[in-house]
């Protein structure tokens, strides 16, 4: 796997990585520190199977920016890894056609069985969007598919699924980014990256 961590923060970015490389068998990881290297590196070096980014690094503008990152390289699985947990924050980066959405407060093994679904054809959906118990998460769990790709609820404590109780505004979002990846062929699973699942 061929990935590509864009964060301004090196530690953090130190930190993934080595996950990547040691958990999740990556065999290149490429860094960037702001959203125009980060285009300069996937233009130059290829997109490679696997984007994460941060909402907050120099030259990121929100969905915008993660729209375009998903235009520009539709073969790669994009997902957003955050220190921000507000649900307009999520709906409006699922909005955007990313395949999920990372809560930097996530524990190590957490975070890397949230990469493992996106690579494996699911959308991770963190437990923050049904707002039951801020803060709380449990292991991913699939739902039923969505095209070529899987929406992944993972239930906050005490709750049957993170979707039950959700505004309207909420659902409207989702109902959105599951046709999306329904009707546009191209945002479909990668022949590469099925083997995700295995580890």
């Amino acid at each position: 796997m061929r990935a590509l961590i864009a964060d301004d923060h090196e530690l953090f970015r130190s930190g993934l990585r080595q996950l990547l490389v040691d958990v999740l068998d990556a065999s290149e990881v490429r860094e960037a520190a702001t959203f125009d290297h980060a285009i300069e590196v996937l233009t130059n070096e290829g997109a490679g199977d696997l984007i994460l980014v941060d909402l907050r690094m120099p030259g990121m503008s929100g969905a915008e920016a993660l729209a375009a990152l998903r235009d520009g390289f539709p073969d790669s699985k994009l997902a957003v890894v955050s220190a921000w947990e507000e649900r307009a924050e999520i709906i409006a980066a699922l909005s955007a056609g990313v395949h999920g959405y990372i809560p930097k407060s996530l524990s190590s093994s957490e975070i890397a069985a949230a990469i493992r679904s996106i690579l494996g054809g699911q959308i991770f959906v963190p437990a923050a969007l049904g707002r039951r118990e801020p803060g709380a998460y449990q292991a991913a769990q699939a739902a039923p598919a969505v095209g070529g790709d899987k929406l992944t609820l993972p239930p906050a404590r005490g709750a049957d699924r993170v979707a039950e109780g959700a505004s309207e505004q909420g659902d409207r979002a989702l109902a959105r980014h599951r046709r999306r990846h329904r009707e546009d062929p191209s945002r479909r699973d990668l022949p590469g990256v099925g083997r995700a699942n295995a580890r």
